[in-house]
């Protein structure tokens, strides 16, 4: 990834609107931990949807917390749940490192663009533990393009854009799905920054092999650099 896209996300910093609604004076986040680490996320937790949609909004209601966020770069045990994220063969290694940030909160909350963008690709991932609803922008600054993914979705948020429509920074394109149109996931966003999308549409891995965790990094920086949340540091 060149070194400039950082540069250009920390350059810009200040004119990056909220990807979601959001007051930093106000509104208080909660970081979320979905690694081994958290044994409160049981087997039986993460395979009973409204178990693991009960958890989410109990530590949201116990913290005053608008929004649960974190995973960036996070070795994570949730993906075990589903075969999407398994090796193709018996015994391969299967993926478990996180390449986005997710943002839990309620069904329907809005979701904003950054920045000025163009709609890149969308697609509906409708696996048990995918993305469901998906749209992927395309972004120039200072003649450098790069990509921003949004996943989990609302269904409604594809049915009525195309490719290469113009999404201004501020406007509302999309909202956070249920988990019947969302990959079956408690509701949020899961977003991720793209330097090179190499070829992909509608689509990009956001979970990778812990060994390849060094070649998706690279391509995919902190989505924090965007999202700006003092609480991921």
């Amino acid at each position: 990834m060149p070194a400039s896209l950082i540069e250009n996300l920390l350059q810009f910093q200040p004119y990056f609107h909220s990807v979601v609604p959001y007051e930093p004076a106000a509104d208080k986040l909660l970081p979320l931990d979905f690694t081994a680490a958290n044994k409160e996320l049981t087997i039986d937790v993460l395979e009973d949807i409204h178990r693991f949609s009960f958890y989410i909004n109990k530590k949201l209601a116990e913290a005053d917390a608008r929004y649960g966020v974190g995973g960036y770069a996070e070795h994570r045990t949730v993906y075990q749940v589903s075969s999407v994220f398994d090796g193709k063969n018996p015994g391969e290694e299967p993926r478990r490192f996180h390449l986005g940030v997710d943002i839990w909160g309620p069904a329907g909350t809005p979701v904003m663009a950054p920045l000025e963008g163009t709609v890149h690709s969308f697609a509906f991932n409708d696996r048990y533990g995918d993305y469901g609803a998906t749209i992927i922008l395309s972004h120039t600054l200072q003649h450098l393009t790069f990509f921003t993914l949004y996943g989990h979705l609302s269904k409604s948020s594809i049915e009525h854009i195309s490719e290469g429509d113009l999404i201004t920074a501020g406007h509302t394109f999309a909202s956070f799905g249920m988990p019947e149109e969302n990959g079956h996931w408690p509701p949020h966003l899961h977003f991720q920054v793209i330097a090179d999308i190499e070829g992909w549409s509608g689509d990009y891995p956001g979970v990778c092999r812990f060994s390849k965790k060094e070649k998706y990094m690279a391509n995919c920086p902190d989505p924090n650099l965007i999202l700006q949340y003092d609480c991921l540091g």
